[in-house]
């Protein structure tokens, strides 16, 4: 979290009823829209992106409708869980989580559900637990190739403003996210973006909610307040970070973690390790999930690289636990950031008796040293 995005977070807590608030709501429900790329709502919630996974189904869907996902991963998984907590009839097309999710196979589904009982397709963008990004534009013209009238739901939490997303080019009609990835922030905000389509569909939704309602919401947004207290030091910080992303440049941002996840694969395969997400085209850059060697775990080469070199990874969750360890490239990150964690890796693997060939963080150095970046017009305008 930069620094600049702390001290705004620290400023002097104001009255969320009161009019020096209208300012601080408006510019980031606004802001957002540019971050979603959309025209349409933004909700923001002092939650987790748990309770944007529940708002997103809540709204728009009602107790039995069946809902279509694809396993990418563990998250994909717990959406899929909590979809049935929900009394919705969640089928989950089975992924072998080397990948994002399958257009293809959607379609088919899709396809084959001639009575349309189908309500949603949800899909998760950057699956947080493999490194793997699905096409997200290519599942929305799944969709439409099968001609199905399905809302479309996608989980960018992981995502959003580390790689390019579009919610309304890409037909989107609800977009799931959180504030503690690529924005920079702190765990405590979740979004939707919500298409007119969803909109629509929630005004005939029956599924008991309050909380999470989207009518509730739009009204006092619409003035740049909530129907409940917000989290305004939160909503401070988010001002910051928007403000950061379009100094920068949101195509810039793009590049630059897709540089570093880029540097971060050539590290691992020199190390002589496989990288987890097998579908070329679709490694993240937001994380890099590297599977270990046959009869070792990563959990203790973890916690020798923790306890050696004060350097956290993350673990593996569910089905690749103790067999995969994530680094994490995202957000206010930079090339010498990278380098550093990429040392304390090759540092940890040796210290771990792990086999690898050494050499790895050199090649990721060299990677960066010829690809500096270079800002975009857009940007330098």
């Amino acid at each position: 979290m930069p620094d600049r995005i702390l001290r705004a977070i620290s400023m002097q807590t104001i009255d969320h009823r009161g009019p020096a608030f209208a300012d601080v709501g408006k510019r980031a429900l606004e802001g957002m829209k540019s971050i979603f790329k959309t025209e349409s709502h933004v909700i923001i919630y002092p939650a987790s992106g748990t309770g944007a996974w529940e708002a997103a189904l809540s709204n728009a869907l009602s107790p039995g409708d069946k809902v279509l996902m694809f396993e990418t991963g563990h998250f994909a998984t717990l959406w899929s869980k909590l979809a049935g907590k929900l009394g919705l009839n969640a089928e989950l097309i089975p992924g072998d989580w080397r990948g994002g999710a399958d257009p293809d196979a959607i379609e088919a589904r899709l396809k084959d559900d001639t009575a349309h009982e189908i309500k949603a397709v949800c899909v998760v963008h950057n699956e947080t637990s493999t490194g793997s990004v699905s096409p997200v534009a290519a599942v929305r013209k799944a969709i439409d190739a099968a001609n199905h009238p399905a809302l479309f739901m996608v989980d960018t939490i992981s995502g959003l403003a580390s790689l390019d997303y579009r919610h309304d080019e890409w037909g989107v009609d609800v977009t799931v996210s959180g504030s503690q990835k690529g924005l920079m922030l702190p765990p405590g905000l979740s979004f939707n973006a919500v298409s007119e389509k969803a909109l629509a569909a929630a005004k005939k939704s029956t599924m008991p909610r309050s909380y999470w309602s989207w009518d509730e919401m739009v009204g006092p947004n619409a003035s740049g307040y909530f129907p409940y207290t917000p989290g305004t030091n939160l909503l401070y910080g988010l001002n910051e970070a928007i403000d950061m992303l379009h100094e920068e440049g949101l195509d810039n941002v793009f590049a630059r973690h897709k540089r570093h996840g880029a540097a971060t694969r050539a590290a691992v395969r020199a190390w002589g390790l496989e990288v987890l997400c097998a579908q070329q085209g679709q490694e993240s850059g937001v994380l890099t999930a590297v599977l270990m060697p046959e009869g070792h775990s990563a959990d203790a080469f973890r916690a020798t690289t923790l306890e050696n070199y004060d350097l956290s990874l993350g673990n593996g969750l569910s089905k690749v636990a103790d067999k995969v360890f994530r680094i994490g490239h995202l957000g206010d990150f930079n090339d010498l950031m990278l380098m550093a964690t990429l040392s304390g890796v090759e540092m940890g693997l040796r210290k771990a008796g792990v086999p690898h060939e050494a050499g790895g963080a050199q090649v990721a150095m060299d990677i960066l040293s010829e690809n500096q970046e270079q800002p975009t017009a857009a940007a330098a305008q």
